[in-house]
């Protein structure tokens, strides 16, 4: 009777009902284990904030029975809050030789390498724990060494797809283990969260290695120099222009920060094939003539510090974009991105360069499955029940209906929230109660000390500016010494509107009068009246709402 009750829980702290900051947590017993730690980047309203963190309020509290951190593979989504993270808890972290050699870079950076214990795993590895064991399963992405987790528990395997697509020519030769899952599948499998990222696409995702043949049809037909931009972290990708660059006899050049790091990680791991001498310091790219260099770089995304943009703008040191250069925007703008990569693309046009992007060539093929291999998936695994992740709502949405399409009961399907307790035993799968969750932002070295009211203040003054009051007033009979006067920022410029101004000090002074002769001393309540009185009166005049600050100063 005692293992009728036994239960799976899965509780996602990030990565259901948005694309970012995944990681999910898996607990059976004593054993709970974390697939990965990643990070989000600011939406537009989040004014200043440099990432975003998911809450592991839930982890810190049950420290004592966190057993490590696994990770699917090296993206940003899926690591780059660990080093945030780990500072908190020091648990183990499992991953195949490519992620971790990423994860080092980021954890040399903040001062983490040395206390962390990072633990390299490889597909097929089985990692036995307490109750439960983690076993890795080799699958395919837009990054190599990715890997999916099955779980496996007395009640049956829970099995995290991680990010994946089915590619049956990967660059590396490498195919996912299809033979894993169906072997799993043939088991039995107790649940499956899978990747929906891309279920709203009919067909299947074309082949990495279609890249590489558009890459050589432009390379045979450039006459200048070409600049392609993409992912740093799309090894197969950077691969493929070092193999076309090497055809056409062209030196390669790197250049932005993450670009550098990562291409060295892989140099040293030996995940890319780089023949002697074909690369050269950015440094170098004028002792050759344009026809003979190809320059890698970040900024396939329009960020605006990126190398690309820079050299959009004229700001990069060691790259001006001149006429007959050639650049290939090698990837799709994530969602809210897409304005600035049509920024980008309009300056480099303007400078005279050719500029060759997704709509105009095949140069990008997603990482993540479309409807016909997810339903592949779900047809090797055959899960008992389904969670999707990764993904906003719709996505998830259309993925359940996907499984019900395929035959799954509609109540061995659940749509989680980030928090939700999702628990699974052999019989049932229900959501029973949250815990805390959320999001945490990283502002410069501040982690989460800007919080929902800073950003709102930001937001305000985004919109409507601010004005300070300056008053002087004696202390023992409140009389106003000095002032009011007014400091107006991104409201309206004090010199042109010095009526108004003048008009807003007798404003001021007004309610102080009025503070004076109902005897009121207590700050707050003439800063209240300052405000009250100010607010009214600007609203009126302008139909704005500035941030209204007063400083009330005593002698």
């Amino acid at each position: 009777m005692k293992k009728e009750k036994e239960k799976v829980k899965i509780i996602p702290l990030g990565g259901v009902n948005e694309i970012g900051k995944n990681l999910t947590v898996i607990e059976y017993k004593d054993d709970i284990i974390v697939i990965d730690c990643g990070l989000k980047f600011p939406d537009e309203d989040m004014f200043g904030i440099d990432i975003v963190i998911p809450d592991v309020t839930y982890l810190l509290k049950n420290r004592e029975r966190v057993k490590g951190i696994f990770l699917t593979h090296g993206h940003e989504d899926h690591i780059g809050a660990l080093p945030y993270i780990l500072k908190q808890i020091n648990i183990p972290v499992y991953g195949t030789k490519l992620t971790l050699g990423i994860v080092e870079t980021k954890l040399k950076e903040h001062g983490l390498l040395s206390v962390t214990e990072l633990i390299r795993v490889n597909p097929k590895d089985i990692i036995k724990l307490q109750s439960i064991s983690v076993e890795f399963i080799k699958t395919n992405h837009s990054i190599a060494d990715s890997v999916a987790i099955a779980i496996h528990t007395p009640l049956g395997a829970v099995l995290h797809t991680g990010d994946f697509k089915i590619d049956y020519t990967p660059i590396d030769g490498d195919i996912a283990d299809l033979g894993r899952f169906a072997e799993l599948g043939r088991k039995g499998v107790l649940a499956m969260m899978a990747d929906s990222t891309n279920v709203e696409r009919p067909g299947y995702t074309m082949s990495e290695s279609t890249v590489g043949e558009t890459f050589e049809n432009i390379f045979a037909n450039a006459k200048g120099r070409i600049i392609v931009a993409t992912f740093a972290s799309n090894i197969h990708r950077i691969q493929q222009v070092l193999t076309a660059a090497s055809k056409f006899e062209r030196k390669v050049a790197v250049s932005g920060r993450s670009m550098e790091n990562i291409v060295g990680v892989a140099m040293e791991l030996g995940y890319l094939n780089v023949e002697k001498d074909i690369l050269i310091n950015i440094d170098a790219i004028n002792k050759y003539t344009s026809d003979k260099i190809v320059i890698i770089t970040t900024g396939s995304q329009g960020e605006p510090m990126s190398a690309l943009a820079r050299m959009a703008s004229s700001e990069h040191k060691k790259v001006n974009i001149s006429e007959g250069d050639m650049v290939i925007i090698s990837a799709t703008p994530i969602p809210g991105n897409e304005k600035l990569v049509s920024k980008v693309i309009n300056q480099l046009f303007k400078k005279g360069a050719d500029v060759i992007y997704e709509a105009l060539a095949d140069v990008h093929v997603s990482g993540h499955a479309c409807q016909e291999e997810l339903k592949l998936m779900h047809a090797l695994v055959k899960p008992r029940f389904f969670i999707p992740v990764h993904g906003e709502f719709r996505h998830l949405k259309q993925h359940a209906e996907l499984a019900i399409k395929l035959g799954m009961a509609p109540n061995h399907i659940v749509i989680a929230d980030n928090g939700d307790v999702v628990e699974i035993g052999r019989d049932m799968i229900r959501k029973n109660g949250s815990v805390t969750s959320g999001q945490v932002f990283v502002d410069g070295l501040g982690v989460g000390d800007v919080g929902n009211i800073v950003l709102r203040d930001r937001k305000h003054l985004s919109q409507d500016g601010i004005l300070t009051v300056v008053v002087t007033i004696e202390k023992e009979s409140g009389t106003v010494i000095a002032g009011p006067d007014i400091i107006s920022r991104g409201f309206v410029y004090v010199r042109e509107s010095e009526d108004l101004m003048e008009e807003a000090r007798e404003m001021v002074k007004n309610a102080l009068k009025d503070c004076e002769e109902k005897h009121i001393t207590d700050w707050a309540t003439m800063k209240s009246s300052i405000k009250d009185a100010l607010r009214i009166f600007l609203y009126e005049k302008t139909k704005r709402k500035p941030m209204i600050l007063p400083i009330i100063m005593e002698i």
